[in-house]
Parts: structure tokens; C-alpha cells; sequence
């Protein structure tokens, strides 16, 4: 099975973003976009890949442990951002620190229960809203847009271990479904 480990933003603060989204979907060349769903939102921690189902308790007994030693901390989604001509992102403010140290025990976590994660890079809190359709779509609009974002703060209080169900290659315009697998009460 296909997973990641992820903070998963409140409802309140996915409808805060959402709003925020649809102004930037009547923007020019907003068609040459994929929207991601708001179902969807969420902050990778960590990607796991594809995982053998024999890996999948220890899996969650060393991310069980990760989360433990993590703290509640503040986020709040602001901003954005973009990754070349190809993702649109929304960023976040507050407990950076906290969140960029859970990101990293979920990783280490992940490589102790003996899942082959890719090469180690420094981690960047953002969330998908979009992707360009063609990989030439100038972001920077739907960037400065999002400039003034700032959506309230909630406490961050959760490590979520998330399945990814990727739509039938024959189906285009489907996006992927995620269903969380288990998730851990931080500092717990």
C-alpha cells in the first residue's frame, strides 16, 4: 500500500484555505490547473511509498513512538508558494521548528520499521492546492495572490498515517483518494 505520514489541517481551517482557492480559480488561465480536492489537504510529513503490508505494524509502532516524543504545537496555514511551473502551493507559520523535527522522527521512524525511503531532504511545510496540467504554467499570479493569506491558528495535535488509493490510469481527470490508517495523539 501506497503511504505517507501527514498533519491533517482542521475543517475550519480547510474551509478558510478553501475560499481562498476559489478566488484563485476565477484568476486567468486558472483552467490550465489541476485543482486538488479539499478532502485531500494535507501536510506530508513523510513519504513512505509503496509499503509491503508485512512492514505495516511496525510501521506504526515506531511512528506511535514518534509521535509521542512530539509536542502539541501552533500552525496555521499562510501564504504560498510554487515548485517550478509545476505544483501551487499554500505554506505555513507558527511551530515550524516543532513541525519540521516531527517530519524528521516520522522519517527515521519509517527507516527503523524498514521501509526503503528515498534520499533525505530538508523538509518544507506546504500543502498542494494545484498542478499544472501542461508543467509550463506561470504560478507566480496565483502566488502573489495567496500573498496575503493568512487563515486562523489551530494546535497541532496529531501524527496521521494516510493511505493513498491512485485513480485507474485510464481515468484522467480522478484524483487520488486518501483514507487515514492510524493516527497518534502527540506528546502521548
Amino acid at each position: 500500500m501506497r503511504l505517507f505520514a501527514a498533519v491533517l489541517p482542521p475543517a475550519g481551517a480547510v474551509d478558510e484555505l478553501g475560499l481562498a482557492v476559489d478566488r484563485l480559480q476565477t484568476l486567468p488561465d486558472a483552467d490550465e490547473l489541476r485543482w486538488t480536492a479539499r478532502a485531500g489537504w494535507h501536510f506530508t510529513l513523510a513519504f513512505l511509498g509503496e509499503v509491503d503490508d508485512a512492514l505495516l505494524p511496525a510501521v506504526k509502532e515506531h511512528l506511535g513512538r514518534a509521535a509521542a516524543r512530539q509536542e502539541p504545537f501552533p500552525l496555521r496555514i499562510d501564504s504560498g508558494g510554487h515548485f517550478g511551473q509545476r505544483a501551487l502551493w499554500a505554506g505555513a507559520s507558527g511551530g515550524l521548528d516543532p513541525m519540521r523535527r516531527l517530519a524528521e522522527r516520522a522519517d527515521a521512524a519509517a527507516r527503523r520499521a524498514g521501509v526503503t525511503m528515498e534520499e533525505h531532504r530538508t523538509y518544507r511545510a506546504h500543502l498542494t492546492v494545484a498542478r499544472s496540467r501542461t508543467g509550463e504554467t506561470d504560478l507566480r499570479p496565483y502566488v502573489a495572490a495567496l500573498g496575503g493569506f493568512e487563515g486562523a491558528g489551530w494546535t497541532v495535535g496529531e501524527l496521521a498515517l494516510v493511505r493513498s488509493n491512485l485513480p485507474a490510469a485510464e481515468v484522467r481527470a480522478e484524483e487520488p483518494r486518501y483514507e487515514t490508517v492510524a493516527a497518534w495523539a502527540l506528546g502521548h
